[in-house]
């Protein structure tokens, strides 16, 4: 069965997605005004520092400064600190024991709610970094971008296992499509891997156009958060927050 997630007040995995709205600033103070903004939005749920975009991204002290300013805000949301690389989309590379050792220092001195490790960088990685977070008390989105194609359903289903298994506390895969059908697949996985195989919180979606209804309709095939932008978007196919609230709220009041 499907265990929730609790990030401070927020709980996730439990009927309406909740909303994760991403900072792509270069800036601290870029990012400590957005955060502060969103702390007064009361639509939003979680803010994702997107660290890649930073003009400082590979410097783990200064980011771990920022989090922590960010984490004083009167009213801020829970943090999730990504560092999206390169090779799934990001702005900046940063591979192996560099990985390790940022998220490390984060995860000692930032003290984020959560931080976001991407399957794709290998064991030898991944579990080190989760096993720092459960040290330190943050919870792990493990995920999985593909920017190319989006994969068979029972091969999108085994790719969310292995990420359960490695110890997620939240798995998110990201697919993109290249027609409807695609989009198809991507809800079916997550439909079936919600109701048969699921002890985690889900996010999943398709990007670009075709991939908007998976980023609406998760509650309905088994996806519990989702993102908005509000200004620049993070990735191809983000909603405006103020598209997206009314329509989450009107597909959980159909659901109940």
């Amino acid at each position: 069965m499907m265990q929730s997630v609790s990030v401070g007040n927020v709980v996730i995995g439990n009927g309406r997605p909740s909303i994760i709205v991403p900072i792509t600033a270069k800036t601290a103070d870029e990012v400590l005004a957005l955060a502060a903004r969103y702390a007064r939005e009361s639509t939003v749920d979680l803010i994702e520092l997107r660290v890649d975009h930073l003009d400082q991204a590979r410097d783990a002290h200064h980011v771990s400064e920022l989090t922590r300013a960010a984490a004083a805000i009167e009213g801020a949301k829970p943090l999730i600190v990504t560092f999206r690389t390169k090779a799934e989309g990001g702005m900046t590379a940063l591979d192996g024991v560099d990985y390790v050792e940022f998220y490390r220092t984060i995860l000692a001195e930032g003290r984020p709610d959560l931080i976001d490790v991407e399957v794709a960088r290998g064991e030898d990685v991944v579990l080190p970094t989760i096993d720092a977070a459960r040290r330190a008390g943050a919870k792990v989105v493990l995920s999985h971008h593909d920017f190319a194609a989006t994969a068979p359903v029972w091969d999108l289903i085994a790719r969310m296992r292995h990420m359960q298994d490695l110890g997620a506390d939240i798995v998110k895969i990201a697919t993109m499509p290249k027609d409807a059908g695609d989009v198809l697949k991507l809800l079916e996985a997550t439909w079936l891997m919600s109701t048969r195989y699921a002890h985690c919180p889900l996010i999943t979606m398709a990007m670009a156009g075709p991939g908007v209804v998976s980023r609406l309709s998760g509650e309905l095939f088994g996806s519990a958060a989702t993102f908005a932008m509000i200004g620049e978007a993070s990735a191809p196919g983000q909603v405006e927050l103020a598209k997206l609230s009314p329509v989450l709220d009107l597909i959980h009041e159909a659901l109940k």
